[in-house]
């Protein structure tokens, strides 16, 4: 891995820019691919201060990373996220190109405006049926009106929003057209996600769950004309444009089709644990390392997990497996 001029670059020659944090692994939903109902969350004292995410970010940032995104759990629970939202929205413009917040927005009502005055401009928001029945079953006990409320609120003050659907077999995958067309009349952007295999999530079994992508689309092109674009973003999704609506559609396919050739990305969880992929369980304990040696002794660090970054990951989804290809839920490094 190089170090030239302080960039983070992977042994495959590929440059880290973008910085995925947990704030949380606590949800006010219990989505049935994500967590099992009866969760155990970490004690508070094993998380890192905000304080300490700040310096863990400003840390990356000085190292080459441009992007970040704040994710949980859901990020907007924690309490005082605030504080780290402001702070790291004051780099907006300067070191820091862009801060994103992945949310299932049922905070948004009450803290749309404060996201958009800190500096945030873009939103993904995790929604994956406008059935309220089916949203409930599928958050366990979401309300669906709370969160198309705060949509509206979120619009209301300039976020461009993304939504992020999972795709479910049996689920919803009879409303994803309906889906993208809601999406058309709002002006927002949407994103389809196959369901992926990580952590005990209780009875549910993701087999059951899985969908691929290549049927969704198939099925999506005989109701929309689907046009290619070349475009990516700075995460895996490949998009298309949908002539009728004029929106924009993204296929995240990480069974199918991983995204491992163009990864530009690292994960940190809300207790320092930085994964350099997705996919695997190789990690580097930050915390240990920042509350005990300091910021310096943090940076080579970060250098030396960047050596052990792998070209790439494999899920696998069978009747063979447990149907988890890593133990930790996905509210730990927030998918």
């Amino acid at each position: 891995m190089s170090t030239d001029s302080n960039k983070l670059i992977d042994p495959f020659g590929r440059a880290v820019t973008y910085l995925r944090v947990s704030v949380t692994d606590r949800c006010d939903f219990r989505c049935v691919y994500c967590m099992s109902e009866n969760m155990t969350f970490l004690p508070k004292k094993d998380l890192l201060t905000l304080e300490e995410l700040e310096l863990v970010c400003r840390t990356f940032i000085s190292m080459g990373v441009s992007k970040i995104r704040l994710t949980g759990g859901e990020p907007l629970v924690r309490k005082g996220i605030m504080q780290l939202i402001n702070n790291l929205g004051s780099e907006v413009g300067n070191s820091l190109e862009e801060l994103t917040i992945t949310t299932n927005g049922s905070q948004l009502s009450k803290m749309a405006q404060q996201l958009y005055d800190a500096g945030v401009r873009r939103l993904n928001i995790s929604l994956d049926t406008l059935n309220p029945k089916k949203f409930e079953d599928i958050t366990r006990w979401g309300k669906l009106d709370q969160v198309l409320h705060g949509l509206e609120e979120a619009k209301k003050v300039g976020l461009k929003i993304k939504i992020n659907a999972v795709a479910l077999k049996g689920v919803n995958d009879d409303e994803l057209a309906e889906m993208l067309i809601w999406c058309g009349e709002k002006g927002f952007d949407m994103t389809i996600i196959e369901v992926m295999p990580m952590g005990d999530i209780g009875s549910e079994r993701r087999l059951d769950q899985y969908l691929p992508l290549s049927l969704v689309r198939a099925n999506l092109s005989r109701k929309f004309t689907l046009i290619d674009l070349p475009e990516r973003s700075a995460g895996p999704a490949r998009y298309v444009k949908i002539l009728e609506t004029g929106g924009k559609l993204g296929f995240i396919t990480p069974l199918t089709h991983n995204f491992c050739e163009s990864c530009n990305r690292v994960r940190m969880t809300c207790t320092g644990e930085l994964f350099m992929c997705l996919g695997q369980d190789d990690n580097a304990d930050l915390r240990t390392i920042l509350r005990e040696n300091g910021n310096e002794a943090l940076k080579a660090a970060v250098y030396e997990a960047i050596t052990r970054k792998p070209k790439g990951h494999d899920f696998i989804i069978d009747r063979t497996s447990d149907n988890k290809s890593v133990s930790r839920h996905m509210n730990v490094t927030g998918g």
